[in-house]
């Protein structure tokens, strides 16, 4: 290859350091970014590589991408198996006010949306036994309102009752790449959520990160659909 062909190596810098990436490279970022910066919701992996030339890896660029905005206002993050811009976490505080006051949630909300977060597939008769309390049914549906939890499927037992689970709108809300990212028992107690002295058998679950249906849980049916007013089986966005 002569001199006059090679690639040339630009600055690639949002953040504003001193940092350089090849032309082919910053070309990809670019694309990248303008398809993350014009999507409403977090876009897949596979939705990016699809726009990219046949061949190309995007773990690096989205790698590197990530990097160059560590120091702005908005960072790239990743949501599950998406990315997305998202205010910078020190920044969070700017918008806070609002997000509360348009998704204010009562405490039996979040105490219910915390037990599907931990314990999902949860039903409801398994929530009202966590809590040791009646969930009504208003509840559940303000939680699915906001789009944080979802309908999974029917569990296989008598009565098959609906199971709940959270949704990648939860993990991208509360700034998580992963159910697995919840906080633990040390982090609860700092938080003031949890009181300095537990029972000594008090365990906190480890979250199921999997959005397939478990073996002890049957998908929708159609007379499913129809009765729980659904127009497609909820969850279909995580495909």
């Amino acid at each position: 290859m002569s001199q006059g062909s090679e690639a040339k190596i630009l600055p690639f810098n949002p953040g504003g350091e001193d940092h350089t990436v090849g032309k082919e490279m910053q070309e990809q970022m670019r694309i990248v970014e303008a398809i993350v910066f014009a999507s409403t919701e977090p876009v897949t992996e596979k939705a990016i590589v699809e726009r990219l030339p046949e061949g190309t890896e995007v773990k690096p660029i989205l790698e590197e991408l990530q990097r160059a905005y560590m120091a702005r206002g908005v960072n790239l993050m990743k949501v599950g198996n998406c990315w997305a811009f998202r205010t910078a976490d020190d920044l969070s505080f700017l918008l806070q006010k609002e997000a509360v006051e348009s998704k204010k949630l009562s405490r039996a909300a979040l105490e219910v949306m915390a037990i599907i977060a931990y314990h999902q597939p949860v039903t409801r008769a398994e929530i009202e036994e966590i809590r040791g309390v009646a969930t009504s049914k208003g509840t559940l549906d303000v939680l699915l309102e906001t789009g944080w939890v979802r309908m999974r499927g029917r569990r296989k037992t008598p009565g098959r009752p609906v199971t709940y689970g959270t949704t990648l709108e939860f993990l991208d809300q509360f700034g998580l790449e992963e159910l697995r990212d919840l906080p633990g028992m040390e982090e609860l107690k700092g938080a003031g959520l949890l009181r300095s002295e537990v029972p000594t058998n008090f365990v906190i679950p480890v979250p199921n990160d999997s959005p397939e249906l478990g073996e002890d849980e049957d998908p929708f049916t159609v007379d499913d659909i129809e009765e729980l007013g659904l127009l497609t089986p909820m969850g279909d966005e995580e495909g």
